[in-house]
């Protein structure tokens, strides 16, 4: 017989340093997940990513106190300021540019990313990517 869901959350949890701090033990406490099995799940399904990268996780919670996870990549921003070498965007994006990125770089973060875009075909994914790009003052080459 199938699980029953009680709900879904979502967290962004750094790879590799998921622990019983906030705001991660306070989400799944208060929905009865199991604190430390969840931490523990995490971390060595993201030991093989980079340190730290923010990772956008949709955990499902289900009646008998079991979860489930899915991990997905870190966000585009955090690529793309990754390759431009930067700590944020521009202030005022479209006005002053913050740095740049190149057409090579912008294809590696496409295919990074790929298996969350909602692209079909890697160029679309690269107009995903140039897009995000240009929404945080970031130039095109």
């Amino acid at each position: 017989m199938a699980k029953k869901i009680v709900g879904t959350l979502k967290l962004q949890v750094p790879a590799g340093a998921a622990n019983p701090s906030p705001p991660v033990g306070p989400a799944l406490g208060q929905r009865g997940i199991n604190i430390m099995e969840f931490c523990k799940a995490f971390n060595a399904k993201t030991e093989d990513l980079e340190k730290n990268a923010p990772c956008p996780t949709v955990i499902t919670y289900y009646q008998d106190k079991s979860f489930s996870m899915e991990i997905k990549t870190p966000p585009a921003s955090y690529y793309i300021k990754k390759a431009a070498k930067l700590k944020s965007g521009s202030q005022t994006p479209g006005k002053a540019v913050a740095g740049s990125i190149t057409g090579k770089q912008v294809r590696e973060i496409a295919e990074a990313k790929m298996k969350d875009l909602n692209a079909t075909s890697i160029e679309g994914a690269m107009q995903i990517i140039m897009g995000s790009a240009r929404s945080m003052g970031i130039e095109v080459k």
